[in-house]
């Protein structure tokens, strides 16, 4: 037994945001990335809604991602606030990733509130971000700015909701220490 809280406390402290800076040319594969997407799926969620939905973008799927990525942030920015830089950044960001989930909320407002739905997702991408960890592949979760042009590029319902974005890939990052406050400065002790 103490085997495995070692094993899981020290999952647990090492989970970092790894950007795709970091990653290095090396695929995911799929039985990977399937592991990965079988424990969010292991969530919890209230009366079992399981809202949560993801869309892979691998291979060309992530060029079509880059594409509709960079094109919006061309057509919403105005001439003078348009940069060459970000527009490539934004395409990079994308074509560095091994593979991109767009994290999707399926909202059930006659079941549950919308809050218990979002702590149901927020909850399987822990998940996917401590097996993630623990396979070495490099995650960070991200929200874009375009969540409206998103949605519809997803063609999601009107009972659907965007996330945001799950980056992965192999990396070559550093380890690097958390940075957290003592646990004590967190706590009231109600005993008596």
């Amino acid at each position: 037994m103490s085997q495995s809280i070692d094993t899981i406390n020290q999952i647990i402290r090492s989970r970092r945001s790894i950007f795709p800076p970091d990653y290095i040319d090396k695929e995911v594969p799929r039985d990977v990335i399937e592991t990965i997407l079988e424990n969010a799926n292991y969530a919890p969620t209230h009366r079992l809604t399981q809202p949560w939905r993801f869309t892979i973008f691998r291979g060309d799927g992530l060029t079509k991602l880059a594409d509709f990525m960079s094109d919006t942030y061309r057509s919403n920015a105005t001439p003078e606030s348009f940069s060459e830089a970000k527009y490539e950044g934004t395409r990079n960001k994308v074509l560095k990733s091994s593979c991109i989930l767009a994290i999707v909320m399926e909202v059930h407002p006659d079941k549950v509130p919308e809050w218990e739905e979002v702590a149901a997702v927020s909850c399987a991408v822990e998940n996917m971000w401590l097996t993630a960890t623990a396979l070495g592949v490099g995650a960070y979760w991200s929200s874009p700015s375009n969540l409206a042009a998103l949605e519809a590029f997803l063609n999601l319902t009107p009972t659907q909701k965007c996330l945001g974005f799950f980056y992965m890939g192999y990396h070559q990052a550093k380890d690097k220490p958390a940075v957290r406050k003592p646990i004590a400065e967190k706590l009231t002790w109600i005993e008596s």
